[in-house]
């Protein structure tokens, strides 16, 4: 009876054991089965994931392409179709350094006025422009004693020689500054006394001028020392163009005979006034005894165009259009 008591026992616990194995080898199963669900629905999540970001990706590239457009629709523009191919650049109007930079666009206008100086590629002033001249106003402008703004004007090459200036292209009477870009090494007899003062003075005269333009040019493109200028611009409606060599008009006015003749000696001779009665023999002038002084006697005697309202050989010519000038 134990015995068999003792085998049905052993039975019974076998059969139990298999039951709790198999129990347990059906969870592992199913935990694995779960485990590998997992993982591939992760694997799937990540295999997908990509594709939302390019399409999201996808989906914003349009409205940043649009964004980017207005940029570039709305770029920069140069505030002066003049200045295309150069650099506006900003020089103190009373500063002496001589150097100026290549392919460059300063204002060399006094206060507010609109002057604009272009250098080249060598550093050379070539152009001045002003759409109007604005004369020197010493009753509201700083204007030193002297006339000038400034005591003293720009060093450029050139002006230590003993017969060049350190000549203004506009004028300190014009509005002009005193930096490099509005001075250049200009023979002194033709700055002060020939064409380029005359060219001052008749703006002056005319209370300013419009439409300014200076060309200037040069041997070659190593030296700051102007070979001639060309001024053109616009006083009472008429439109002036003067060009002339950085030379002595004296040397040239010799050379071409002209101070050599009788009348070029009475009229050196004679003082000018704004008087006619008390300036120079018109005789002397009047070759052909009519009373009357042509544009040509006039140069034939050394005297330099124009001639103004305050010479005293005007009332001698014929002032045609009235603007108190001949030969302009």
């Amino acid at each position: 009876m134990n015995y068999w008591i003792v085998l049905l026992l052993a039975v019974l616990m076998a059969g139990c054991t298999d039951a709790a194995e198999t129990a347990t080898t059906e969870a592992e199963v199913q935990q694995e089965t779960t485990t590998e669900t997992e993982v591939a629905d992760d694997a799937t999540e990540e295999t997908e994931a990509p594709e939302e970001s390019e399409e999201k990706t996808s989906s914003e590239q349009p409205a940043d392409t649009e964004t980017a457009a207005p940029e570039e629709e709305t770029e920069a523009q140069p505030a002066d179709d003049r200045f295309a191919g150069y650099e506006l650049v900003e020089v103190d109007g009373g500063d002496l350094s001589g150097y100026r930079e290549a392919n460059t666009v300063v204002s060399i206008g006094f206060g507010d006025r609109e002057y604009w100086a272009f250098t080249n590629e060598h550093g050379q002033l070539e152009r001045v422009v002003a759409d109007e001249i604005i004369l020197q106003d010493d009753a509201s402008e700083p204007v030193l004693s002297t006339g000038r703004y400034y005591s003293d004007e720009a060093k450029v090459p050139g002006v230590e020689s003993d017969i060049l200036d350190e000549g203004h292209v506009i004028a300190d009477s014009l509005g002009g500054v005193s930096n490099a870009y509005n001075i250049t090494p200009q023979e002194s007899t033709l700055n002060r006394y020939g064409d380029q003062a005359y060219m001052e003075d008749a703006i002056r005269d005319a209370g300013g001028a419009t439409d300014f333009e200076a060309i200037i040019t040069y041997a070659d493109t190593e030296t700051q020392i102007p070979a001639s200028y060309q001024y053109t611009y616009t006083i009472k409606g008429n439109t002036v163009v003067d060009t002339f060599d950085n030379v002595n008009p004296d040397e040239v006015n010799a050379a071409l005979g002209l101070t050599d003749s009788e009348p070029a000696e009475a009229e050196a001779s004679a003082p000018e006034t704004s008087s006619p009665a008390a300036g120079g023999d018109v005789s002397s002038v009047d070759t052909n005894g009519n009373g009357q002084v042509t544009i040509q006697e006039a140069k034939d005697a050394g005297f330099t165009m124009p001639i103004m309202s305050d010479h005293w050989l005007y009332p001698h010519m014929d002032d045609r259009d009235g603007d108190g000038m001949v030969g302009e």
